[in-house]
């Protein structure tokens, strides 16, 4: 479909049509207490329903049973990442300031879940592996991606500069994005003690239906709640950077 020169949208035009600071207050007010409620919800069906309800496994018996958290805090912890880097991107190519200020409250919230993920993982390991840390190539590039987490936080945050500080940590966040594929297939790439996926997009999961439901549910939960999170502290920063522009503009005034 054409549309007329005087009507026919621009990418950019669009781009900074959802990227509109007030509009996204307006609609986060709005879905962010039903993200936030089914998300609640969904935890806590998954979590009762795979600690308490769920078999065990045959093998690592009620040690697994932490699956329900370390796994989906694993693959938060990545797709996390993944949209750190697209907030990066529409940062360094249309200067976003709202991919900005996404950027910057995603690395700490996609931390703390990778730090999660990383905690579950020693603690399952323990039973299973006899220690609570291996260097595996799956946990190695997993502890990698904590520690790029906290070089966005720091790099941010270094600069009197902000513009300064969200350019370096944009780039860093897409230089960063390289761990992503390793930490995916490390376990087919590399012999390590890590178990390979369960659930494939190729092919059925190859557990349980009691335990796959319960995972799906939590891991929706988990989902769900990381986006809610995200979103209160960017609501908080939008608004914090909006008071600051006002405070700004009648400093100059009295000025």
């Amino acid at each position: 479909m054409k549309f007329p020169p005087a009507i026919a949208p621009r990418p950019g035009h669009i781009l900074h049509r959802f990227a509109n600071p007030g509009r996204f207050l307006r609609l986060a007010s709005v879905v962010q207490p039903y993200l936030t409620g089914i998300a609640l919800v969904l935890v806590g069906i998954g979590l009762g329903w795979g600690l308490f309800i769920a078999p065990g496994d045959r093998f690592q018996h009620d040690a697994m049973r932490i699956i329900y958290i370390h796994v989906p805090a694993a693959w938060l912890a990545s797709s996390g990442y993944f949209g750190l880097a697209i907030c990066s991107i529409l940062s360094l190519v249309w200067r976003h300031k709202l991919a900005d200020l996404a950027a910057a409250e995603i690395s700490p919230v996609g931390a703390a879940i990778t730090a999660l993920a990383l905690v579950t993982g020693s603690i399952w390991g323990k039973p299973m592996w006899g220690a609570w840390w291996v260097w595996d190539a799956r946990l190695t590039s997993v502890l990698v991606l904590f520690f790029l987490y906290l070089g966005h936080i720091a790099l941010v945050r270094a600069f009197d500069d902000p513009e300064r500080g969200q350019r370096a940590g944009a780039i860093l966040a897409l230089v960063g994005v390289v761990n992503l594929p390793i930490i995916k297939f490390s376990v087919d790439w590399w012999n390590t003690l890590h178990q390979p996926a369960s659930i494939t997009l190729s092919g059925s999961a190859s557990m349980d239906p009691g335990i796959l439901w319960p995972l799906l549910l939590s891991a929706a939960g988990f989902s769900l709640g990381f986006a809610a999170l995200v979103m209160a502290r960017l609501r908080a920063a939008v608004m914090e950077w909006r008071i600051r522009g006002l405070l700004l503009t009648r400093t100059r005034e009295a000025g």
